[in-house]
Parts: structure tokens; C-alpha cells; sequence
């Protein structure tokens, strides 16, 4: 009789990444999205996408940008998740949530996203939005579970930094959003 893993996140140090981080991110990074690796988890696009998902290179771009955070996350010494802060205007853009395959389904992401929320609050913002390959369906339903809503907005797959990759058949991005102001949902004051 096997046992089955532990649902428990392990301890997970989170941290704002530097330059130092970049090689180890950009290998997280594709690691999970693409390839055979990632298949282990459940957030994949090595289906849908050829390539990298990010160039070491585009990594120290994001992390030398004033308006943008990568959040990291280690337990112990393994790097095991990160993910791309933006603000702009009154709202914070979350992409690039990582979860190493072999750790996905243990909360590190929730953990992740629960501190994108904190953030978002800290500085005062209205709300989280972020874009997820709209056929990604399992994933799309995740953040809907988390309090994201579809805005009904799509933006077109195409990036001009090759490193992200190349879609295998035409993709677009399905818009999502969640408001930090407790009022999402209720009907205006007459």
C-alpha cells in the first residue's frame, strides 16, 4: 500500500527575487510551462506552445523594471515557485505564476496568490488582473475559485520577444480580474 503525498504546502520562504535569481527562475519557469517536465503538473502548455517560456535575458528586463516585482519562493535551498508583480494604475497585473510540477496541488500557488493580494492591498489598489490562455479551462476555473472573474475582454496571442514561444494553433487570451474593494457582485446604492 502506497501512501499518498501530503496536500500540506512545504515551508516556503517568499522573497523579492534579484538579478541572482534570474538563471534559476528562467529554468523554473520553463520547466513547468514547457516540455516534458512540466507535464508532471497540471499547468502545462507543452501542448499548446512551442519553445521556451522566457529568455534569462527577457527574466533580467522584468527584474530591472522599477513598475515590476518577481516574487520568489524557496523552501529550503529549491527555488519552487515565483511570480510576476506589475502595477499599473489602480490595478496589479499577476502573471508568470510558476509551481515546480513536482509540487504542484500542495497550496503554493494559493500561497503565491494570497500574497499578490496582500500586495495589491499595501499599496492601495483596486483590484488583481491577469491573462490566461483562454482554452486553459481547468486553469481559468482555479482563479474563478480564488474570487477572479472573466472581464469578457480577449487579447491576442502574439508576443514580439520570441523567447515566450510559438503557438502551435492561434491562442488568445482570456482577461481576468478581482476586485479588492469588498464590493464585487452588489448591486449600486439607489
Amino acid at each position: 500500500m502506497t501512501t499518498p503525498p501530503p496536500t500540506d504546502p512545504p515551508p516556503v520562504q517568499l522573497y523579492t527575487a534579484s538579478a541572482a535569481d534570474a538563471p534559476a527562475i528562467t529554468a523554473l519557469v520553463n520547466r513547468a510551462y514547457r516540455g516534458d517536465s512540466g507535464r508532471r503538473g497540471w499547468t502545462t502548455e507543452a501542448d499548446l506552445i512551442d519553445g521556451t517560456r522566457i529568455s534569462t535575458a527577457t527574466l533580467h528586463g522584468l527584474l530591472a523594471d522599477k513598475d515590476c516585482t518577481i516574487l520568489a519562493g524557496k523552501s529550503g535551498e529549491q527555488l519552487v515557485a515565483c511570480m510576476e508583480l506589475r502595477r499599473k494604475d489602480r490595478q496589479l497585473y499577476v502573471g508568470m505564476l510558476t509551481v515546480d510540477p513536482e509540487l504542484q496541488g500542495r497550496r503554493i500557488g494559493s500561497l503565491f496568490m494570497d500574497a499578490a493580494e496582500a500586495h495589491a492591498r499595501q499599496l492601495g489598489l483596486d483590484s488583481l488582473v491577469m491573462m490566461v490562455i483562454s482554452v486553459r479551462h481547468e486553469l481559468i476555473a482555479w482563479y474563478q475559485r480564488r474570487g477572479f472573474r472573466a472581464t469578457g475582454e480577449t487579447r491576442a496571442f502574439g508576443f514580439a520577444d520570441a523567447s515566450f514561444g510559438k503557438p502551435r494553433r492561434p491562442l488568445e487570451f482570456s482577461v481576468l480580474e478581482k476586485r479588492l474593494d469588498g464590493d464585487a457582485g452588489r448591486a449600486p446604492a439607489a
